[in-house]
């Protein structure tokens, strides 16, 4: 396979303009430069970006779309442009450490034509990556990559011939679990999601509960999960682990009064289309190390 053309995906709600242009200083000090770099304002007028030489295609929408249907946008720009084989999509308060993280993700998916999804590490300032931010059960050690079932919303690459496949982010979930959603997906078509440590992303470190949405969205979102891509007798275990693990993490009760709220929200709303997991998929996660139960 030739080298892919990488493009870069940026999106914003307008609340970060310094972390925006430090990472685009960022993004234009790599030793591959993206053919494209599309930014969306989600929701919000965007700025000029004098930290990149490069063009930069601004993007800015009348209304807050989620994190999914935001990214859907660029997406759907960096494919009208026709000359990007892989989108790398970056959160806007993130930053790229190392020169050469492009030129090892053009590397990577050089070298294994079925590679869908390349999961970045997250670490912040001090170099410590949250146990959430390691796509697998055993988190212990966050530099120990290689085959997952899952990848970080915040630093990622696609395979665009993947997407054409699988289609792009499910921009109803608006928040939480979309990265969830498009993996199974992607696995499910007989792609291959890695995760490479020596991929960071430089990322405050936060909680998702910060988001007033978080519970709720959380609960709604796990319930739309299920019923989009498990088949039937697996929705109930997955949903009663997760009831269970709630339960046992969440110490606010005004939390899980939003959690109950949301999952009777999954049941009583459209998710989307059912398209259920081959079984053979679910014992192809299985094998790598998490079943599509947890």
């Amino acid at each position: 396979m030739s080298e892919p053309r990488l493009g870069v995906a940026i999106v914003t709600m307008g609340n970060r303009p310094k972390d925006v242009d430090a990472l685009l200083a960022a993004v234009a000090k790599q030793d591959v430069a993206p053919t494209r770099l599309v930014v969306v304002g989600n929701g919000t007028p965007l700025p000029e970006f004098p930290t990149y030489p490069g063009e930069v295609t601004a993007i800015e929408l009348d209304e807050n779309l989620g994190c999914p249907g935001g990214r859907n946008v660029a997406l759907s720009r960096l494919r009208e442009f026709g000359d990007v084989d892989v989108a790398i999509e970056l959160d806007d308060d993130g930053l790229l450490v190392d020169p050469d993280a492009f030129r090892t993700v053009q590397r990577l998916f050089t070298e294994d034509a079925r590679l869908g999804i390349v999961g970045f590490r997250i670490a912040d300032e001090h170099g410590e990556t949250q146990r959430r931010h390691v796509p697998r059960l055993r988190a212990k050690d966050p530099m120990r990559g290689g085959p997952v079932t899952s990848f970080l919303g915040g630093a990622h690459a696609f395979s665009m011939d993947m997407l054409a496949q699988t289609g792009d982010w499910p921009a109803d979930f608006f928040f939480t679990h979309e990265e969830t959603d498009l993996a199974w997906r992607a696995l499910d078509a007989g792609w291959k999601v890695l995760y490479e440590p020596s991929l960071l992303l430089q990322h405050p470190k936060t909680s998702p509960a910060r988001h007033a949405v978080y519970h709720r969205m959380t609960a709604r979102n796990r319930v739309w999960l299920a019923r989009r891509r498990l088949p039937l007798p697996l929705i109930p275990l997955y949903l009663t682990v997760w009831t269970l693990l709630t339960l046992a993490r969440t110490r606010s009760l005004g939390g899980l009064r939003a959690w109950a709220g949301g999952f009777v929200e999954g049941f009583r709303t459209s998710g989307g289309e059912r398209r259920p997991m081959r079984w053979a998929t679910v014992w192809r996660m299985t094998r790598l190390g998490r079943p599509p139960l947890i």
